[in-house]
């Protein structure tokens, strides 16, 4: 009798391998499409920024003609209506974003305005005293279709100054403002003390390509588990 090694897979072996290298794969190749939005996103920004500045006009505007693109707007601050959003880190310190609508010089719109980040104070109740400068104002920026938004475990009309996240149309609503439909990310400077070094949008894409990797790694795996354990033993009478 002489032991013989033979390549016999099993079907469900082969479907399981099948399915595994499947959904890694998948995975794999969704983390590498999120680091190629992000870097395009990127590139995008990088050109706007480069840029003349587009003037917004006191009218109501269609927003795909500003969104990523570098604006200049002038007016003046309505500070009683401006908002605090809340966990923002940077530097790795918690803080809050100063959101300010910005009255449009000759006319009634008012369009909001991120203008940088604050730490937070020693006490959650007792918000930072941000100075807001008076009179006629030129901000530029970065125009945005939206704020970023955290996790929320309901959905609710906030209240109050400090804020989780912030939509254009709950803001209206809240403060009785007209909007244009749009939010510049503040890039000029001002005597606020507010933090306006704001994260590139391709921040994370080097962490995402890393996943990818993994789960490219881990079908790769999958693969070579499902040849070795169907390699299994037989036997062969011999003279």
């Amino acid at each position: 009798m002489i032991s013989l090694t033979a390549f016999r897979p099993t079907w469900w072996g082969a479907a399981l391998a099948a399915a595994g290298c499947a959904a890694f794969i998948a995975l794999g190749n969704w983390q590498t499409h999120r680091a190629q939005e992000k870097r395009a996103l990127a590139a995008q920004v990088d050109a706007a920024l480069a840029g003349a500045p587009l003037k917004l006009p006191a009218h109501q505007v269609e927003a795909a003609n500003f969104v990523l693109r570098r604006v200049v707007a002038q007016g003046e601050f309505v500070p009683a209506h401006t908002v605090f959003l809340d966990n923002k880190i940077h530097q790795g310190r918690v803080g809050y974003e100063v959101v300010t609508p910005l009255r449009l010089a000759g006319g009634k719109l008012h369009v909001l305005v991120d203008r940088g980040w604050t730490p937070a104070g020693p006490r959650r109740e007792i918000l930072p005293q941000v100075p807001t400068p008076g009179g006629q104002q030129r901000i530029e920026g970065l125009a945005l279709a939206h704020l970023p938004r955290a996790f929320e475990p309901s959905r609710r009309t906030p209240t109050g100054r400090v804020w989780q996240n912030l939509r254009l149309a709950d803001f209206s609503q809240a403060s009785g403002l007209a909007l244009l439909p749009l939010v510049i990310e503040q890039r000029s400077a001002a005597p606020d003390g507010l933090a306006r070094d704001w994260p590139r949008p391709d921040s994370g894409a080097a962490r995402n390509e890393s996943y990818a990797l993994q789960w490219y790694l881990f079908a790769l795996l999958a693969l070579v588990l499902f040849v070795v354990h169907s390699y299994r033993e037989g036997r062969r009478r011999g003279s």
